[in-house]
């Protein structure tokens, strides 16, 4: 076991230490010291690599940025042309309109890649270990304790199939598994009953993810086929992104909003 997780084994029993965040602060703001220091003092081949990789992560940060600034532009209105010549004095009345850049589609994909998701909850309730595992004793003295079984919701493609007893770690009940979910549309202020496609991220883990375990805050992929929603190119959106707004397993359903 890495030295990495002994410490948060400790940290899950214990807590923090009283001024770990104190401590934590006074080392971030330290660093950009300590940077600056490193990249006077530093010569040669070695400098010019470490400018080079501070340039590098400058610019990804500035083009972070602006990928989520809502930039607008001004342009003339080209609706009405004046026929003949316009006086000097009206020359710089003409009128502007304020105009978006980039169209919403474009917008959203440059979040995604940014790694930013406007979603409608943006911080969730972690949750245990304890409570989403149920440890199943094995064995004719129940003395094997490796099995665990999902206390939560899971999703499971529609051509999934259980290993044998013997080889199965994590036991997802066929009680707990969905594959539908009540889905809102925030514009159109409509409910869809839609299919799940598959899990995009778990709030909890990738290890959550990768067993398609759906608790509150989970991005999920629906299929909005029947909606009826066209890309600019005019083609028709198959699947689409939605978060989960309630707790599953204690509403048996799955309510989701849909990311627009």
């Amino acid at each position: 076991m890495p030295q990495g997780d002994y410490i948060d084994l400790f940290r899950k029993r214990q807590g923090y230490r009283p001024d770990f965040h104190e401590r934590k602060r006074k080392r971030e703001a330290r660093e950009v010291h300590e940077r600056s220091t490193k990249a006077q003092k530093t010569i040669g081949l070695k400098g010019k690599i470490y400018a080079k990789k501070r340039y590098a992560e400058k610019a990804l940060m500035k083009k972070t940025l602006a990928m989520h600034e809502e930039s607008s532009s001004r342009r003339k209105v080209d609706d009405e042309v004046h026929e003949g010549a316009l006086p000097a004095y009206l020359l710089d009345r003409e009128q502007t309109t304020r105009a978006k850049v980039l169209s919403n589609t474009i917008k959203q994909k440059r979040k995604e890649k940014a790694g930013r998701w406007e979603v409608p909850l943006p911080k969730v309730r972690p949750v245990a270990e304890d409570e989403m595992f149920k440890v199943v004793r094995t064995g004719k003295r129940k003395t094997k304790q490796w099995k665990r079984m999902v206390t939560k919701v899971t999703f499971v493609g529609p051509s999934f199939t259980r290993k044998p007893p013997k080889y199965e770690r994590f036991i997802r009940p066929s009680g707990l598994r969905f594959s539908k979910a009540h889905v809102t549309h925030p514009e159109l202020k409509c409910t869809f009953n839609l299919e799940i496609i598959g899990i995009k991220k778990n709030p909890n883990g990738a290890m959550y993810t990768s067993l398609g375990v759906i608790t509150k805050g989970t991005i999920i992929e629906v299929n909005v086929s029947e909606l009826g929603l066209v890309t600019p190119a005019g083609k028709v959106v198959w699947g689409k992104y939605a978060q989960v707004t309630n707790n599953p397993e204690n509403d048996g359903c799955i309510n989701a909003v849909l990311l627009v």
